[in-house]
Order: structure tokens, then C-alpha cells, then sequence
């Protein structure tokens, strides 16, 4: 029997997905409701960790409250669904996709986007067809992604052809790499999202700046 071929899992916001514009918008927008200070980009991708109410406590030094954080969840989504519809795909990223299903090689996408809103939005892109499973935020909010990529991972496993130690994981989180290291998997993480290239590095793990190179370091680790 051959090698196992590498096995991609995207990340979707901040990574397939260029959203930071909107994902900032709607957190300063948040923000004002409540009487907070606007972020740059530069202070959010510094500050930026999950689950998601660590990161209110570093900015206002406490958690918020469970009832507090149920309306500042709610208030970001409402002005990030607003502001969505001016993102597009990073770029090259319907290119590369394409590339690496044509090499015969498969990739799945595992986002904590809500799972309903998820799917439409990357089938009107027109590149579900290059991905054999496309896992959606099912829960709550805010959360990390380890035990929803536990369950991807098996999932893709079960339907066969794919294992963790041939796979890699490509986000723009920190927590994207403890998704992966959480199932086995190794990680590949992109500057283009909610973390800075300094807080990435913590993770060490391959750390690029365009989505080419993400697939380049993959296929590197893995191919």
C-alpha cells in the first residue's frame, strides 16, 4: 500500500474566509453599546484568545457574567452579520482549494461558525464541492475548537481514507493548533486572521503570512 495521502482541515473565519475587517467592526460596534474603548487591530490580535469571554476579561479585567456575555455574543453577531456580506476569500484560496483537489488529495473545512449559517455562505462561494465534510458551530459560542474537531476528525475517519497523523490543520489561531494537537493532527497557522505573528509563534508550529505558503508548509509536514 502507498503513503497515505495529506489531508487538509481549513479554518474558515480569518483564514479561508478574509473577515477581520468585519470581525473588528463588529467588536468595537459591541463595544460602544456597552461603554468599552475601540480596539485596533493591532491591540485585537494581541489580546485575542478562546474561549471567547477570556478575551472580554484581559480587555476589562473580569469575566463577564454569564447573562453580560449572552449580550455582548449577541450584540457582536448582529453587527458581524451585518457587515459580512462585504467579505470575500482570502486570497488565492479558490485556487488552492482547486489545486489540491485536483492532485486528488481531500480537505474538509471545521469552523466554529454556526453551522446553518456556514453552509450557505461557503456553498455561495462555489467551493463545497472540493471539500468531503464541512463542519459548522453546532453549540454555543465562544468555545474552543478541540472537542468539535475531535468529532470532525472521526467523522472523516468513519467515512474513511483519513487519519489524523496525515492530516493537518491550517488557521489563524492559536487555538486552531491546540484543535490539532488535541486529535493527533500537526497545524499550520496563517497571520491573516485574529492572532499576531508573535502570539502564533507561541504555538510552534509553522507560522506564514499567505495561504500558498500554509499549503506549501503542509504538504511539507505531511505529504
Amino acid at each position: 500500500m502507498g503513503k497515505p495521502h495529506a489531508h487538509l482541515v481549513w479554518d474558515w473565519n480569518g483564514t479561508l474566509f478574509d473577515d477581520i475587517d468585519a470581525v473588528l467592526g463588529a467588536t468595537n460596534a459591541s463595544f460602544a453599546e456597552i461603554g468599552l474603548e475601540p480596539l485596533t487591530l493591532e491591540r485585537y490580535r494581541e489580546l485575542y484568545c478562546v474561549p471567547v469571554p477570556v478575551f472580554y476579561e484581559r480587555l476589562v479585567g473580569r469575566r463577564p457574567t454569564e447573562a453580560e456575555w449572552r449580550v455582548m455574543d449577541d450584540t457582536f453577531h448582529r453587527h458581524y452579520s451585518a457587515r459580512r456580506a462585504a467579505c470575500g476569500l482570502a486570497e488565492g484560496a479558490a485556487e488552492l482549494l482547486a489545486q489540491w483537489s485536483l492532485a486528488g488529495r481531500s480537505q474538509s473545512l471545521c469552523s466554529l461558525f454556526a453551522h446553518e449559517e456556514l453552509v450557505p455562505v461557503v456553498g455561495g462561494f462555489g467551493i463545497d464541492r472540493h471539500f468531503v465534510r464541512v463542519d459548522g458551530r453546532t453549540g454555543p459560542s465562544g468555545v474552543s475548537k478541540s472537542e468539535q474537531m475531535a468529532r470532525h476528525v472521526e467523522a472523516l475517519a468513519a467515512a474513511g481514507g483519513v487519519s489524523a497523523a496525515h492530516t493537518v490543520v491550517i488557521g489563524d489561531a492559536l487555538d486552531d493548533a491546540v484543535a490539532a494537537r488535541h486529535v493527533g493532527a500537526r497545524a499550520v497557522l496563517y497571520t491573516g486572521g485574529s492572532n499576531s505573528r508573535a502570539g502564533l509563534s507561541a504555538a510552534g508550529v509553522p507560522v506564514v503570512d499567505t495561504l500558498a505558503e500554509a499549503v506549501e508548509a503542509a504538504y511539507a509536514l505531511v505529504g
